[in-house]
Order: C-alpha cells, then structure tokens, then sequence
C-alpha cells in the first residue's frame, strides 16, 4: 500500500513539481499550479480530476475515492492511499492530475507523461 512518502517522492520526481506546506499541510505544485495534497494526516490524497471522471470514480469506487464538502464545486477527488492498489496506480493518478495543472510547455516536453485530461 502507498504511503505519504510515496506521495511525496512521485510528486516530485514530476517535472517543475515544489512541495509547499499550506493550510498546514504538505501540497505539491507544477509552475505554481496545485495538483496534490496530503490532507487527512497524510492518509489520503487529494488530485485534479474533471467533475465528470471524479463522479464516476466516487460511483465507481466509493471505498476508495470520495469528494469533500469544501470541495464539491471544485474540480478534484479525494482518494485514500490504502485503498490504492499499489505505487502504480498512485503513480497514474499523481501524473494525470499533473498534467491537469501543469502548463502546455511542460507537457508538450514531456509527451511520455500523456496528455492532460479535459473537463
């Protein structure tokens, strides 16, 4: 099962990613765009994720994926690192909320990350 620690180091191995404490917790940015956080003490994460895709995630998976309240209006999904399958999946979730966030000149230069999600 990932762990904050595993979070923290595919968060960064990301291009142009800073970690940034905020709101007493550890959020992780690209070109100064937030695209993850360790809310919950670090037990869980919140990511990017279209309106659409995350309703059909917390559908999907409610054991793993939920919405907080404060962020019902906003486009991103909470996901609990336990309920994760293992470091490539926190990887492939990490990465597509990068590309969410992260500008055009990145993932133009970095085209083995994907494309961004639209939404």
């Amino acid at each position: 099962m990932p762990d904050a620690d595993d979070v923290r180091r595919i968060a960064l191995s990301l291009p142009e990613t800073t970690e940034k404490t905020a709101w007493s917790m550890p959020t992780f940015r690209v070109a100064g765009k937030m695209f993850a956080t360790l809310p919950e003490a670090e037990t869980s994460i919140a990511v990017r994720c279209p309106k659409e895709e995350r309703d059909e995630l917390v559908l999907a998976e409610p054991a793993k994926f939920w919405i907080a309240g404060h962020e019902a209006g906003f486009a991103w999904v909470r996901a609990r690192l336990s309920a994760l399958e293992d470091e490539a999946e926190l990887r492939d979730i990490l990465t597509d909320s990068w590309r969410q966030a992260a500008p055009p000149r990145l993932t133009g230069a970095h085209p083995e990350l994907g494309s961004p999600s639209t939404g």
